[in-house]
């Protein structure tokens, strides 16, 4: 071997090693932000997530999840996600609603009467609908769907199976009008709260209740802090995993069809999570203490209240009567 192509060879081996420590330059390492605890519905989501990304990259993207707020509060994280400073963030629908109005629709009390209700609606042109239009108000895209069942009531004082019983019981809720405004209707005045403060203000007694499903009750241990529950329907929560508008524009399309296919597989996970896992977790709770009760007369008094006073009263942020009244048909329920 000459001298040259020695030298040639020495070179080529030097650029080799060069690259393969750079790595891939479009490999990607995201970071979402989960508002929940670890063993939540959001928990579950995220992980199918991170592992259906890196199979389908064979490995070029991974995911880190970062729980329990430790990024943000849930709102804060919409603003971070489309500013472009945070790629990715779990979140209940309700805390995207003051960002994007249309998407209260599916906070509505009793809009949303089950799992299969809130599939559909997802999944189908309602939900492809909303996902633009939080694309187009607050610049971040829906790729995948938490379903994590509906938000029952919990307090620390005395069952509730009446309208009448929520005297006197100061309940937490999510700074939201439509979730504030449901609560007038049953005659209190809720407290708005973030997500971060809650634990401790209801260890603390500052405040008496708060209302979240079955797996977020177990997964924040709030068994810890609260006895009775009160298996309310008002409303089913749906909580989106959203991406970055900014980041995601700035992908290849291979890569953002492997965004979109592995949050639609997430997505198809967590329904099945929660129909396989919520009756246990009720289970447990009753073991850990908790009393479980329903409400008098089907809900029928808490139901009407709800709808008769808060429907109308939003029809314009969600763009109009005829969209819920769409929703409704979508549901058979016109």
């Amino acid at each position: 071997m000459t001298y040259k192509s020695t030298l040639m060879k020495a070179a080529c081996v030097a650029v080799s090693v060069m690259f393969l420590a750079m790595g891939d330059a479009s490999a990607k390492r995201f970071k979402i932000a989960v508002g929940d605890a670890g063993g939540s519905a959001q928990h579950e989501l995220g992980k199918k997530f991170v592992e259906e990304l890196k199979r389908l990259s064979g490995g070029k993207h991974k995911a880190k999840l970062f729980l329990n707020g430790a990024l943000g509060s849930e709102q804060d994280t919409v603003n971070d996600a489309a500013l472009g400073t945070l790629d990715m963030s779990i979140l209940a629908i309700n805390n995207i609603t003051p960002f994007s109005p249309t998407v209260g629709v599916f906070t509505l009390p009793y809009v949303i009467l089950s799992l299969d209700d809130a599939v559909k609606l997802t999944q189908g042109p309602i939900g492809q609908e909303l996902v633009k239009n939080t694309i187009r108000d607050a610049k971040v895209r829906i790729i995948g769907w938490t379903y994590t069942g509906f938000r029952v009531l919990t307090n620390s004082k005395k069952p509730i199976k009446t309208v009448a019983d929520l005297k006197g019981v100061v309940v937490r809720v999510p700074k939201n009008e439509i979730m504030l405004d449901t609560y007038k209707s049953w005659g209190i005045n809720a407290t708005p709260m973030a997500w971060s403060e809650t634990f401790t203000a209801l260890q603390q007694k500052v405040v008496d209740g708060q209302d979240n499903p079955y797996l977020t009750v177990h997964s924040m241990k709030f068994y810890e802090v609260q006895k009775y529950v009160t298996n309310i329907r008002y409303i089913f929560s749906i909580e989106p995993l959203i991406v970055s508008e900014e980041l995601y524009q700035g992908l290849s399309k291979k890569d953002q069809d492997i965004l979109i296919e592995a949050g639609m597989l997430a997505t198809k996970h967590s329904a099945n999570y929660l129909r396989e896992s919520e009756a246990s977790i009720k289970a447990d709770l009753i073991k850990r203490g908790m009393e479980i009760s329903d409400p008098a007369d089907g809900e029928k008094e808490f139901i009407d209240l709800a709808t008769k006073a808060v429907w109308p009263k939003f029809y314009e942020s969600i763009g109009g009567k005829d969209k819920l009244d769409n929703v409704l048909k979508t549901l058979g329920r016109m």
